[in-house]
């Protein structure tokens, strides 16, 4: 593992099991995956509905366990004490109570972070205002758009301060402008030092955000495209993208 990786998946492999009628059904999520994500970069993930995007995420986060190999996060495993304090996760649909302002909201996450009194409430204002909200504070989040979820769930992400950040679906469903302020936030995230590492099916945005590219097919590492190759590559992006998953 290099000295400089914030992500490493080491010969990675999942099964997903099952029994049905007294047999037992076996269905791969993951193959052999050997990864390495820098510190500082954004990485950005692709495949098809079922490659395994999903499934990488969740074994990061711990919340899977891999059938073999092993996954490490700043060189410590994602179950071992203290290793999530340095993570923050920006699930595709976020989920936040109805009832609750963005700031009670704010307070909730902040606390299970481990963050308290004066530090909390200085954080909450901070990602408040990075991610737009600030003039909505108070207001209800049932009447808040999906844009507005995603950005209050971007602040969850990053209220604690993470060293790295995971992203699944960042920009699905969104309209344009608020596409266009989740790639400014994540840009700037990235400048400021923060690891992102996003699951994405809108390959125009992963080719605007990211130093480089995975491609899954099938649960396995079918390519890792630099940005330079897909910068010079004619139909860019997604003709790699189209190569790769048709072969």
């Amino acid at each position: 593992m290099a000295m400089d990786a914030a992500l490493s998946y080491l010969n990675v492999t999942k099964v997903y099991s099952r029994s049905h009628l007294g047999r037992r059904y076996d269905t791969l999520g993951l193959s052999e995956l050997t990864l390495e994500v820098r510190a500082g970069e954004i990485l950005g993930l692709l495949g098809l509905n079922g490659s395994g995007k999903t499934t990488s995420i969740k074994l990061a986060l711990g919340l899977l366990t891999p059938s073999l190999g092993e996954v490490r996060i700043f060189g410590k495993r994602p179950q071992e004490d203290g290793t999530l304090k340095d993570v923050g996760f920006l699930p595709e649909l976020p989920y936040f109570y109805p009832n609750l302002s963005p700031a009670e909201a704010l307070r909730f996450y902040g606390r299970l972070s481990g963050l308290r009194g004066g530090d909390l409430e200085k954080q909450i204002g901070v990602v408040l205002e990075r991610v737009g909200l600030e003039p909505q504070r108070k207001k209800k989040l049932g009447e808040f758009s999906k844009g507005m979820l995603q950005k209050l769930g971007l602040a969850q992400a990053v209220l604690h301060r993470p060293k790295i950040l995971f992203l699944d679906e960042p920009v699905s469903g969104l309209d344009p402008v608020a596409i266009r302020d989740i790639r400014e936030l994540l840009s700037q995230l990235s400048r400021e030092g923060c690891t992102l590492f996003l699951s994405s099916h809108s390959i125009s945005e992963v080719e605007r955000l990211c130093h480089r590219v995975a491609i899954l097919v099938r649960g396995r590492l079918a390519r890792l495209v630099e940005s330079a190759e897909w910068e010079k590559a004619p139909g860019r992006l997604e003709q790699i993208f189209i190569e790769t998953v048709a072969k």
